[in-house]
């Protein structure tokens, strides 16, 4: 693998940042850069905790947001593809809406330590 591969998990302990970055009922990019190559992940603050998805949608294997942060629909209850419309549920990832209906998102497990967004 070269720093260019995709990776599609990270390891437990990567401290990303502070959950007080992202505002309460949005979403946030994460890249993370290891030696076997780079992490694309988001992360959508919900209150003093937070859930993490791979950023790849199920169904055409793109990242979901065309613009920086944008993960979320309008009214930020639902996970949103930019490209081909699917809608995925914020606490499981299933895709409920769209071309890939049945499908979910592959999780990136987070946590908060300290106010810290971290992997687990």
């Amino acid at each position: 693998m070269t720093a260019d591969t995709r990776l599609s998990a990270t390891p437990a302990g990567v401290a990303l940042g502070p959950l007080d970055a992202i505002p309460d009922g949005k979403a946030r990019n994460y890249v993370v850069q290891l030696r076997a190559g780079r992490f694309h992940g988001f992360v959508i603050r919900r209150g003093d905790s937070a859930v993490g998805y791979v950023d790849r949608c199920p169904h055409a294997g793109v990242p979901l947001a065309q613009r920086l942060d944008d993960y979320l629909t309008p009214s930020g209850t639902m996970i949103a593809c930019s490209w081909h419309g699917a809608l995925f549920r914020i606490d499981d990832g299933r895709c409920v809406g769209g071309p890939c209906v049945g499908q979910s998102l592959t999780g990136w497990p987070v946590t908060i330590i300290d106010g810290t967004i971290v992997t687990a």
